[in-house]
């Protein structure tokens, strides 16, 4: 069990979304966030209090929680020292990164020698089973994305809450740390060995009630270089009879690769719901995500706009203008 509240921290990250762990635990789980540390150089702000570790913990934090996504997921030799002495001053650590804490050295022995605890939350806990595809009861909704980090994870978060306003029946099935860290449960696709992906998420969203919804958590993107293969296991073991396109229309390439341009929405629409009929026939596309958060009020009405026109589906920026319109689609 991770002790809240937490103190998020930012490190060195370069820009606002390589902190987007702690943005997502300070968009949906405010409550639980007590104020940030950042280190010299950061370019990302929770428009959390700066706190000191001394201070943190007056205020009474009770874990640190790594909140950078770097790519590659390593702990950074700066940020070492400042681990250290959130241990000694008596918080424990919560990370989703690929680099373990407990395999440094001096974290476990800091952890150890101040009776602390490090929490790594991208280690599978279950012997997942090889996915066999057979159909399932229930309903199950997915949202796919033109790139990575573009509000797959806001738009199930944001559906789930409408949903269960509304006395519906649905669960967000949190499929990466930040997931994890919010809801405090989920499976951590990325780092389950590659066979038994499909059949973790099959785990993951079992038989349910006819009309039970899951939303379920996307990750990375079909056509993005690095991080495909994990979208493929949602889109065959989610078995989704619903998809939501999600898009970042600000990005000028794929994130962290210059050299690819991002896939069209209609290159998208066509290629996730040709995949995801392989295993669930009945699967439509349902409506359009769009993350506006860096256009101004203006530009995203035009920018929705034209989308839904072009597209012919409901289209909204789910945590700016509200889930509802994507909810109803379901029906």
């Amino acid at each position: 069990m991770i002790e809240s509240p937490y103190l998020l921290f930012l490190g060195d990250a370069p820009d606002p979304l390589a902190a987007k762990v702690a943005q997502g635990i300070r968009d949906w789980r405010p409550d639980m966030a007590i104020g940030q540390f950042r280190l010299d150089g950061c370019k990302a702000d929770m428009k959390l209090p700066d706190l000191s570790i001394a201070d943190a913990v007056a205020a009474g934090a009770k874990t640190l929680v790594i909140g950078v996504a770097n790519r590659g997921g390593v702990i950074s030799p700066a940020w070492r020292g400042v681990l250290v002495e959130a241990l000694a001053a008596g918080m424990d650590i919560a990370s989703g990164l690929h680099n373990l804490l407990r395999d440094e050295p001096d974290l476990v022995a800091a952890a150890e020698q101040h009776g602390r605890t490090l929490h790594d939350v991208r280690v599978p806990t279950v012997d997942y089973p090889i996915a066999n595809g057979v159909k399932r009861t229930g309903k199950r909704c997915l949202a796919v994305g033109t790139d990575c980090s573009v509000g797959k994870m806001y738009t199930a978060l944001a559906m789930d809450a409408v949903m269960r306003e509304r006395g519906m029946k649905s669960t967000f099935r949190a499929t990466g740390q930040t997931g994890i860290l919010i809801t405090g449960d989920g499976v951590p696709l990325d780092a389950v060995i590659a066979d038994f992906m499909a059949g973790a998420v099959e785990w993951l969203t079992p038989d349910n009630d006819a009309d039970h919804w899951d939303l379920i958590e996307g990750q990375g993107s079909l056509f993005h270089a690095s991080y495909s293969g994990v979208t493929m296991a949602l889109v065959h073991g989610g078995q989704a009879d619903a998809l939501i396109l999600c898009h970042e229309p600000t990005r000028t390439h794929m994130r962290g690769l210059p050299d690819y341009d991002l896939p069209t929405l209609e290159d998208l629409r066509d290629t996730a719901l040709h995949l995801a009929r392989r295993v669930n026939p009945d699967c439509q596309v349902v409506g359009i995500s769009v993350n506006t958060a860096g256009l101004d009020d203006e530009a995203a009405a035009a920018c929705l706009a034209e989308i839904e026109t072009r597209m012919g589906l409901p289209t909204t920026d789910p945590y700016r203008h509200g889930a509802g319109r994507l909810v109803d689609a379901l029906s």
